[in-house]
């Protein structure tokens, strides 16, 4: 049994890792191709670990050993990665099928699907890495890939900054995680998993550094704003981006470490910066659009669900809602980039409209995973949403998170059927004579089998990952409340819809939302205050003060005063005598003063 899991969780990386290496066995073996049959691959072991109940499994090569401690590569599948792992592989496999249909072919597209590979190579080594060493290694390499496939059109400007943005704000988490290597390596001495998470340490610097890290990668509130700004990168990449790779990284990192952050303040904090994530991406994605900016805040208020269910201490139910929304969310950018593709780049979705007669299966697609987005019974969203709601209801905490949580809710079901509304139901927007297309080769088939993991993730994850069935004790609103929160936003919505306002004033919340939350006055000018004292001190106190004033110019000054001193002796009489008169005077006059003092 240990050879049949060791040996299935070790394929899917020779199996990915040879069309890259190998050019003979690549000519056999398109990338696409490799990734399914990764995922074919990766399935044994979770069958395997469903039906004989295995906890983990790790694998040890020992890299270096010195006097202090050792550096060993440790590979586990363990109860998250060993539900990870598979999500990521078929969420890759599909989008990787997709990017041929939406991205032209050029030399550069197959540099384009090789990134993409790499990216999941790196986002498997965080998920099953075994100690923080390993882990740093797919942090980075989700943080480097990231960079590339956004600045992927790199003739285009704004490309360029968001890029730069996003991997600067990664920088920040990235200070984070290596808070928390410092931390352990002069306490424990270690950095594997095996002796971390059993010395159940919890210092400041420790949690701190774990938050931190997490809020920069997985773009929680006052760090959000690379997310949106993402959405340069071609559509496939914002796919696999916000699905199940590098935003996801962070709430990862956190469930992996989650004995860490007992202590009660720490959880407060995830708690706060959840629910204020969830809230006002919420909010922001209300007042967009932009339909894959609208997807894209719709990834940040998610991420904050998660967080907030981290911040309950309830690491499983934060890997169940990031799994289910893994696919959902792969789809709706799916979706939403063959509408982009077929309407001539056209993202406005108020240029749209009348999709459902045009594009029948693209917006079938998008409505069942918007649906599942919005927690629609049954789909895969409502799963994991009504095990936090339901969980934060029963639990000590005051009614403000549960309250926010519900609203949260409500809006993202409310402005996820405006993005319906207006892409698939009104009367056609966009220009006349579009030629519409929709593949069945390669467009549809993605589309379709991430649909059907849409409605089958969540009940098979429920029965798998929470099988200790537990009392219900909340009222009948109570636990009505998710199903409530879904019907009152979809009906605002459609009464909104047939209201028939217009202004011509933005208004106070549109313009906060759509400013990011006025990030400038604090993203860029505090840097800049800093910055400029950092520069006016020194210079002053340095360069001006002992270079130039106690250096040059104090010679200079002196210099002036003698050569003023010396210009006086010229030879002429008028001179002296003038000279003579003035000293007379003075010591005449000082003498006559000091005898009338006496």
């Amino acid at each position: 049994m240990y050879l049949t899991m060791l040996t299935a969780s070790t394929l899917p990386f020779l199996i990915l890792a040879s069309p890259l290496t190998s050019k003979k066995f690549f000519k056999n073996l398109n990338l696409a191709s490799a990734v399914k049959v990764s995922f074919l691959t990766s399935t044994i072991p979770l069958a395997l670990t469903l039906k004989h109940s295995i906890n983990s499994l790790s694998t040890n090569i020992s890299l270096m050993l010195t006097n202090s401690m050792g550096i060993t590569l440790i590979t586990t599948m363990g109860q998250y990665s060993i539900l990870f792992v598979p999500t990521a592989l078929l969420v890759t496999w599909s989008i990787m099928e997709f990017s041929p249909w939406y991205i032209k072919k050029t030399k550069l597209t197959m540099n384009f699907t090789k990134f993409l590979m790499i990216f999941l190579i790196a986002m498997l080594v965080l998920a099953t890495a075994g100690s923080l060493l390993q882990l740093l290694v797919g942090w980075e390499g989700v943080g480097i890939m990231s960079f590339l496939l956004i600045n992927w059109w790199f003739s285009r400007s704004n490309a360029n900054s968001s890029s730069l943005q996003a991997i600067i704000y990664n920088r920040i988490g990235d200070i984070g995680l290596l808070l928390v290597m410092a931390a352990l390596a002069m306490d424990l001495t270690s950095w594997d998993n095996e002796q971390i998470l059993p010395s159940n340490m919890k210092t400041s610097l420790l949690t701190t550094g774990l938050i931190l890290a997490a809020t920069g990668k997985s773009a929680q509130f006052f760090m959000h704003l690379w997310l949106p700004a993402a959405m340069e990168g071609p559509t496939p990449v914002s796919a696999l981006l916000h699905s199940s790779t590098m935003v996801v990284a962070g709430i990862y990192l956190l469930a992996q470490y989650h004995p860490m952050l007992s202590p009660p303040l720490m959880t407060t904090v995830c708690l706060c910066l959840g629910t204020t994530t969830s809230i006002y991406a919420a909010l922001s994605a209300f007042t967009q659009n932009d339909i894959k900016k609208i997807i894209a805040f719709s990834t940040s208020s998610q991420l904050g669900l998660m967080m907030t269910a981290m911040g309950m201490n309830c690491p499983n139910l934060a890997i169940l809602h990031m799994i289910s929304h893994a696919t959902f969310k792969a789809t709706l950018f799916l979706a939403a980039g063959s509408a982009i593709h077929n309407l001539q780049n056209e993202q406005d979705i108020r240029k749209m409209g009348a999709t459902k007669t045009t594009l029948p299966i693209t917006s079938s697609v998008l409505t069942t995973n918007g649906l599942a987005l919005s927690g629609l019974p049954f789909l895969s969203g409502f799963f994991s949403k009504d095990k936090i709601l339901e969980t934060l209801a029963s639990s000590h905490l005051n009614a403000w998170t549960f309250t926010a949580t519900l609203v949260s809710t409500m809006m993202t079901s409310s402005y996820t059927m405006r993005m319906v509304i207006f892409s698939a139901t009104n009367t056609p927007n966009h220009k006349p004579m579009t030629m519409f297309l929709e593949s069945k080769n390669k467009q549809i088939p993605p589309l379709m089998r991430l649909t059907l993991s849409t409605i089958v993730v969540g009940p098979t994850l429920i029965a798998t990952m929470l099988n200790t069935a537990q009392p219900t004790t909340l009222t009948t609103l109570e636990k009505l409340s998710p199903v409530l929160a879904f019907a009152l936003g979809n009906y605002m919505t459609l009464e909104l819809a047939k209201a028939n306002t217009t202004t011509n004033k933005d208004h106070t919340i549109t313009k906060l939302t759509n400013n990011l939350a006025f990030f400038k006055l604090t993203h860029r000018n505090l840097p800049n205050i800093s910055l400029n004292l950092s520069y006016f001190t020194p210079h002053q106190l340095t360069d001006l003060m002992w270079l130039e004033k106690s250096g040059p110019i104090l010679i200079i000054m002196v210099n002036t005063l003698q050569s003023k001193a010396v210009s006086l002796q010229k030879g002429f009489m008028k001179n002296y005598m003038m000279a003579i008169l003035l000293t007379t005077t003075i010591i005449t006059t000082f003498t006559l003063i000091l005898k009338n003092t006496k």
